[in-house]
């Protein structure tokens, strides 16, 4: 984070912490809260971009989003959807929206999803750069949209330094399974991008000059030759980008995910199966 910033911030919270009541903090020590379920300024903006006229249903009935009340690393802070229908073709989740409310940019993923994915359950990593809502909106094939949200207590996330000691491996792509192989059922797998993800608010220690954003933008996961689902990212996702899916199987066949940066890179990677 810049300098500048850093110093707005703290004459921010210098300002709110002489004028609030004591109530007003609910976290131990002094510390900021909110409640998981609250809105906030840059959520009615960004929702109100997002879904314009639509109304949101919260609650966990259809979607839920698990992640820590407090994260040891703003760089890397673990995240799981769960959804609670399978992918069937008379209604399943069409669209994941990943959001992390304080971040300079908000929309961290956006999933397309097709049935062939069986199960819309996906777990990844976050970068957050200071306490805020983490949020999941799923839409389903109907056209409604529900959302389900966690407050998270962390910080630095955006300007943490990534692993650059092997350069000449970026755009490297690992396909693994995480469970058993069933024929016509969901099964778990793994797809991770050695990348750095830069986010361009890390100084360079020996220029004084900030890095530019360099980071993975997309990733199209396919098995047999057929969709399963696309990833569009930003760098609000952690460095190695790594997302834990599903797919169903219906044969042997090849997993196969494709990959594109923001320089235009292009990477893939394949899994036999079966």
């Amino acid at each position: 984070m810049h300098p500048d910033r850093n110093r707005r911030h703290a004459l921010q919270g210098l300002a709110a912490l002489a004028i609030a009541p004591a109530s007003a903090f609910a976290a131990p020590g002094g510390l900021p809260s909110a409640t998981h379920d609250a809105s906030s300024p840059e959520w009615e903006r960004l929702a109100g971009k997002l879904f314009p006229g639509k109304t949101l249903q919260p609650g966990q009935g259809t979607v839920q989003l698990i992640a820590p009340l407090r994260a040891a690393y703003g760089a890397s802070v673990p995240v799981k959807v769960v959804s609670k229908l399978p992918q069937k073709p008379e209604l399943y989740v069409r669209r994941l929206f990943l959001v992390v409310d304080k971040n300079p940019s908000q929309l961290a993923a956006v999933l397309d999803l097709t049935t062939e994915v069986g199960q819309a359950d996906f777990e990844t990593r976050l970068r957050v750069d200071e306490y805020s809502h983490v949020r999941v909106v799923s839409e389903l094939s109907d056209g409604t949209l529900h959302t389900d949200s966690r407050y998270v207590k962390t910080s630095g996330g955006c300007s943490a330094p990534p692993n650059r000691d092997s350069p000449h491996l970026i755009g490297k792509t690992l396909l693994k399974l995480a469970g058993d192989v069933r024929m016509d059922q969901p099964v778990a797998a793994d797809v991770t991008v050695l990348h750095p993800n830069d986010t361009g608010f890390e100084l360079n220690q020996q220029t004084v000059m900030f890095i530019p954003p360099h980071f993975v933008r997309s990733i199209r996961v396919s098995y047999a030759g057929r969709k399963v689902f696309d990833a569009e990212l930003d760098f609000s996702v952690s460095e190695n980008p790594t997302l834990r899916f599903h797919f169903v199987p219906h044969g042997k066949g090849e997993l196969r995910a494709d990959v594109t940066d923001t320089k235009e890179a292009q990477f893939f990677g394949t899994l036999a199966v079966g």
